[in-house]
């Protein structure tokens, strides 16, 4: 009985090609065209567990998390300085679908720094800000502005505590004149009180105190003033 034969079935020599150049697991350094590398993990083709990118147009590095191709988890983001080439970190923090989210610290090119809450690249949440003159602000953010509660602490020792609104004080608060020994308590619309309270608050101990102490106003209900001022600002803006 004769034998048949079948002709083997030979894939073309590409697919193997593709096979061999499909990137899952651990790998060395990977170049792309634009001359970008990135040397980590993958996972079917795309940057996906721990990793380093180095982006040659900019020299900037990333080296931290991944996930299916973009920056998610916790890393670092550093550029290189345009004089002394020594690598400066721009930010150190979490990442969401390649944006900064969740919580960070970033480093500004003046010298300011924000440590706090990011969403979606922007500051937002509870976090602290460290301006280049020296003011301090710690509260809540949204979209990248003071919104809501939170303090702002002067170089000078003054400060205010209260509310905020697209980055300016906006609502009941307290301003403490420490420098002459005053308080201010009342109502703020952007960035101009417009109404409240002004008393002698530790003049004795204060280092430039007003020449004359302010003179003492009796009130019968100096709380239920500002409540009532309050209740109107919200009725108002409501």
């Amino acid at each position: 009985m004769p034998v048949i034969k079948y002709p083997r079935i030979i894939e073309p020599l590409f697919y193997e090609w593709d096979r061999k150049a499909q990137k899952c697991g651990l790998r060395h350094t990977v170049y792309a065209v634009n001359g970008d590398q990135y040397t980590g993990e993958w996972l079917d083709n795309l940057k996906h567990g721990k990793g380093t990118q180095i982006w040659k147009s900019t020299g900037a590095i990333y080296s931290g998390d991944w996930k299916f191709g973009k920056r998610d988890g916790y890393g670092s983001y550093s550029i290189p300085d345009p004089v002394t080439k020594e690598y400066k970190r721009v930010y150190t923090g979490w990442w969401e679908n390649d944006h900064r989210g969740g919580r960070g610290v970033l480093f500004y090119p003046n010298g300011e720094q924000y440590d706090g809450e990011w969403s979606n690249g922007l500051r937002s949440g509870w976090g602290k800000m460290h301006y280049k003159d020296g003011s301090v602000y710690e509260g809540q953010w949204l979209m990248d502005q003071p919104n809501g509660q939170g303090v702002l602490r002067l170089p000078n020792g003054n400060r205010y505590e209260g509310g905020w609104k697209d980055g300016k004080k906006h609502g009941p608060g307290k301003y403490f004149y420490l420098d002459k020994g005053q308080l201010l308590e009342g109502i703020w619309a952007a960035d101009i009180p417009k109404c409240g309270v002004l008393v002698d608050f530790g003049r004795d101990k204060a280092p430039a105190p007003t020449e004359f102490p302010l003179p003492e106003i009796e009130l019968h209900d100096p709380a239920g003033v500002l409540a009532e001022a309050r209740a109107m600002f919200d009725d108002s803006h409501n």
